[in-house]
């Protein structure tokens, strides 16, 4: 159930920005909120079930800021790489944050931010006429250094979420066991 609400934080944060016209550039709790998700799909029962939920849910968020937020008409094509990634980074979730530690985590926070920039830019560069971009290195890397500040806040938003999702029981934890052993240590020998 935990991870269902995280990933309608991770919407939340999408579309809320867009609502309340404060559109920042990409800071969101998408990419943490999918590695989450993705942890918690191996121990479930309702794995199966998981992935293709999320990646509905994921898809109508598209077609709605696409359509209504963007104003552009919706083309299923366009998105097709984004729908993978998705998918990818639950699944490096699930393959990797079974057991979180912080390797683990950050690993997957630079894998997650770095592989969407990359793919994200290289698809914009090969939009055919609707690019931007020369089709050139030159274009290449014009449309690379455009997307940095994307990265940037989508590199500190990934890091914070997923920091918050995978640091904050481990804390808890902690601070409970500091807790129980500070009890017994004040406790009477009988």
């Amino acid at each position: 159930m935990l991870a269902y609400f995280v990933l309608l934080l991770a919407v939340l944060s999408r579309i809320l920005p867009h609502a309340f016209h404060a559109v920042s550039w990409n800071f969101t709790a998408l990419g943490g909120g999918l590695l989450f998700f993705g942890s918690r799909m191996a121990g479930s029962r309702r794995a199966a079930w998981m992935l293709p939920t999320a990646l509905a849910v994921l898809m109508a968020t598209d077609y709605y800021l696409t359509v209504f937020a963007y104003g552009y008409p919706f083309q299923v094509r366009t998105y097709l790489v984004t729908w993978l990634w998705y998918a990818a980074v639950c699944l490096l979730g699930m393959g990797i944050l079974q057991k979180p530690t912080l390797l683990r985590v950050a690993a997957g926070v630079l894998a997650s931010s770095t592989s969407f920039f990359l793919i994200s830019n290289f698809v914009v560069w090969t939009a055919g006429s609707m690019s931007m971009y020369p089709h050139s290195l030159a274009g290449l890397g014009a449309c690379y250094i455009a997307g940095l500040p994307f990265y940037r806040n989508d590199l500190v938003s990934t890091a914070l979420t997923a920091g918050a999702l995978f640091g904050l029981p481990v804390l808890a934890a902690r601070i409970v066991d500091s807790l129980r052993t500070a009890r017994h240590a004040n406790l009477p020998l009988a």
